[in-house]
């Protein structure tokens, strides 16, 4: 497509250390099957087709499964998901939707009962990264 903005060949360096900062994260040793439901609930919250077929596919090489997969839209009116999981995905909704009503502070006390301090640094991390590539992903075309 003639309008569709070619960030690979105009800002290369700045993909580069994008990119960069996941290798830092994942030296963490975020629970990677967490990792992708965060990154498919936001991209589908985005509306990034690409996003979401890209970490559906990885979500499924690191071993997820097809139903949880599925389900991950609607994790709040089914029993697929952990508490940790419902407190990571409620803290990715909050981040990707902002508004001002939202109880953050309730959320962090939800995270504090399921994660530690590091823990909640790179899901924070997670939840901005992909939100930024989301954006850029769908400002290209």
């Amino acid at each position: 497509m003639k309008d569709t903005l070619r960030y690979d060949q105009s800002i290369p360096d700045v993909l580069q250390a994008l990119q960069n900062v996941h290798a830092v994260m994942d030296k963490h040793g975020f629970d990677r099957k967490l990792h992708h439901l965060v990154l498919l609930r936001a991209s589908q919250i985005n509306g990034c087709g690409f996003c979401v077929q890209l970490h559906t596919k990885e979500a499924r090489q690191d071993g997820e499964t097809n139903e949880r997969l599925d389900r991950v839209i609607v994790w709040k009116h089914v029993s697929d998901f952990t508490e940790r999981e419902k407190a990571a995905l409620a803290w990715t909704e909050a981040l990707t939707k902002l508004d001002e009503h939202t109880d953050l502070g309730a959320l962090r006390a939800q995270l504090r009962a399921h994660f530690n301090e590091q823990e909640i640094g790179v899901l924070t991390s997670t939840v901005g990264m992909i939100n930024l590539w989301n954006r850029l992903q769908i400002a290209r075309h």
